[in-house]
């Protein structure tokens, strides 16, 4: 092969050391697979980025997605994740309300809806 192919051919050397180092019975050469790795931390999932959503949100209901990303510094995506897994918001009419209510909103409701209920039960007596 030597004579005909020239310098571009490799020698039965190397390639007999490409073999042995591939299948791994080289130990000093085996650094060629993956070494096993704990995976990539989630950035966005810390308390901190947390912390600064839920304030961002409970200061204003209407807030965007794309505004608290560029405010704290992590993706639209993980933002998303953040407000509906974690902290529980669902949006409804451009508004972030959290999907269950507290006991404190439950009783303000009450107190409204009873007070309706008397102002129109009047208004129809009259």
């Amino acid at each position: 092969m030597e004579t005909f192919h020239c310098e571009m051919c490799i020698s039965d050397c190397a390639v007999r050391k490409w073999v042995r180092i591939f299948k791994g019975e080289d130990p000093r050469e085996t650094i060629l697979r993956d070494r096993k790795r704990a995976g990539r931390p989630l950035s966005a999932s810390v308390t901190a980025h947390r912390e600064k959503v839920d304030c961002m949100i409970r200061a204003n209901r209407r807030v965007k997605q794309k505004e608290i990303a560029n405010a704290v510094g992590i993706s639209k995506e993980q933002v998303h994740h953040i407000v509906t897994t974690v902290l529980g918001y669902r949006n409804v009419s451009a508004r972030w309300v959290p999907r269950q209510l507290t006991v404190e909103m439950k009783a303000q409701r009450k107190d409204m809806c009873t007070q309706l209920l008397e102002l129109s039960t009047v208004s129809i007596l009259a």
